[in-house]
């Protein structure tokens, strides 16, 4: 006997006395749960002040909150897409309670509503963090990474090149004015091109530049069939000081910086890991610090200077202000083993576990056995001098002062042997180009006593357990948020708003690991 296919029962338009409760549907322990639960334990008092009051009325902030939070644990970051969950996702129209959002009311709360508080809103995630346990604030493993920015890669301003391009501009427009009487030639002579001396002695800038302008236009006055007048006018206002302008104006967003990008003037072009033409081209970007405990996320930071080892510090005075007190425990890689770095550590007074450039080299026997390195040389200390490898004496020369990037200023002594010029060793030793160039030395004294200290830190047991710790705690984070996430540019310019945004992007991998650890 054939038998028949059987099929359950498909009523698509059947109408049901009762709307669907939403809350039935969604798992006990679904991310969606812990993110609710999560936003609703905060102090979310910070978030209500963002709103002035006036107007009509706003949609919820706490619901806001909620929806954004839960839109970026679950890899959906474009404002249009997030409202099109709103109106299609049973998870976000439970937290809506069915209320659908428009893509510029998300845009809106994003980028304006959560500005200045994305510290504050991070901050409960962790002190929630400490109460359910999953950390301790005891370890803090810290690390870095390059985020491109929104912005067109083929759009930078260089700092040498608007410095050089100004002072040709200033040598142009003395000359000039030097041409029409402006300035008188032995004026020119005495002053140069810093000082137009009949404006008060003022530097050449666009104040100065309009200044000549005004006499130019009162020579005019005087005399307006003058042709060498009317090109100088025409040239300045057409060419001298709009450019001028731009130069200032490109120095006053460079600051410090050596880049920017036009598109988003915050961003600082930066080498990056994904270089898929292989010619190590910089990209505007940011650079992301990050911590992390039990690979939760417990801080973070983000900052314009490309190198790691001049951001530790800001780093970790924000996260010290933001949680009144250190970790016990700073683990980080070589990329961060600087003096300056060393000594805030010990003046806070937290151990750390910090490498330096040559702390895995230091252990090799091809290092120890390497007579061309400072460190296997012997230091005669009542003459100040070091004796080299085979045996030639380096005596003092000067001491130096070098300054970082954040103002810390360190000393470096420095040796040059007698005579290397019979040397055997000399090819190996001597990195100078010049024929009968001697070998120099830098020591940096305090330095090597904080190499000194660090390795002890790094060599003890403890140290051992932090060290390999290290990689499968912020690395982990780190290839969560941009691996399996997705996150290997920012979508939104300028710092503030890049800030929110890592800053949603670390509390959505929170609530993905809180929502994993109770599955």
């Amino acid at each position: 006997m054939e038998k028949k296919a059987s099929f359950k029962p498909y009523t698509q338009h059947q109408l049901l006395l009762l709307p669907i409760d939403l809350d039935t549907l969604i798992p006990g322990n679904h991310m969606v749960r812990v993110v609710d639960r999560a936003i609703e334990g905060m102090n979310t008092k910070p978030l209500f002040d963002r709103y002035p009051g006036g107007g009509t009325s706003a949609y919820n902030p706490v619901m806001m909150l909620k929806v954004v939070v839960y839109a970026y644990a679950d890899k959906i970051y474009s404002s249009r897409k997030i409202a099109k969950a709103t109106r299609e996702n049973i998870n976000f129209m439970w937290l809506t309670g069915n209320v659908q959002l428009d893509f510029m009311t998300i845009n809106r709360f994003r980028s304006e509503r959560l500005k200045g508080i994305i510290d504050d809103i991070f901050t409960e995630v962790v002190d929630l963090l400490l109460r359910e346990e999953y950390i301790k604030f005891e370890n803090y493993f810290l690390d870095g990474t390059k985020i491109e920015a929104n912005a067109n890669k083929y759009s930078w301003v260089w700092g040498k090149s608007t410095a050089r391009y100004k002072e040709n501009l200033k040598k142009k427009v003395l000359e000039h004015l030097t041409a029409i009487n402006i300035i008188e030639q032995e004026e020119t002579d005495e002053y140069g091109n810093t000082d137009l001396p009949e404006m008060g002695n003022k530097p050449i800038n666009s104040e100065s530049i309009r200044e000549a302008a005004v006499k130019i236009d009162e020579k005019l006055s005087e005399n307006p069939t003058d042709r060498g007048l009317k090109k100088a006018k025409k040239a300045i206002e057409k060419d001298y000081l709009p450019r001028m302008e731009k130069y200032e104006k490109q120095q006053e967003i460079l600051e410090q910086r050596r880049s920017y990008s036009k598109t988003d003037t915050d961003a600082t072009f930066m080498r990056m890991k994904e270089d898929h033409m292989r010619n190590g081209q910089l990209k505007p970007g940011y650079n992301v610090q990050m911590g992390t405990e039990n690979q939760f996320v417990t801080g973070f930071s983000i900052h314009q200077r490309p190198g790691d080892t001049s951001c530790m510090k800001p780093h970790l005075e924000q996260l010290k202000e933001l949680r009144d007190r250190l970790p016990e425990n700073i683990v980080a890689d070589a990329g961060y083993g600087s003096e300056e770095n060393y000594e805030f550590l010990e003046s806070e007074r937290v151990e750390h576990f910090v490498k330096y450039n040559t702390f895995h080299k230091e252990k090799s026997k091809k290092w120890q056995k390497d007579a061309t390195r400072v460190q296997n040389w012997y230091y005669v200390e009542e003459r100040d001098e070091y004796i080299c490898g085979y045996g030639r004496y380096l005596g003092f020369l000067y001491e130096k002062k070098q300054k970082s990037d954040n103002g810390y200023e360190s000393l470096t002594r420095v040796y040059e042997c007698e005579d290397c010029s019979d040397c055997p060793l000399r090819d190996q030793c001597v990195k100078g180009k010049k024929p009968d160039a001697d070998r120099r030395i830098y020591i940096n004294r305090r330095l090597n006593e904080l190499k000194e200290i660090a390795k002890t830190n790094l060599d003890s047991e403890k140290g051992l357990e932090m060290r390999s710790k290290r990689p499968v705690e912020v690395e982990s984070a780190f290839g969560d948020i941009k691996g399996n996430f997705g996150v290997r540019r920012f979508l939104l310019r300028g710092m503030e708003k890049v800030k929110i945004e890592w800053g949603l992007y670390s509390v959505g991998h929170n609530m993905r690991k809180m929502a994993a650890a109770k599955a």
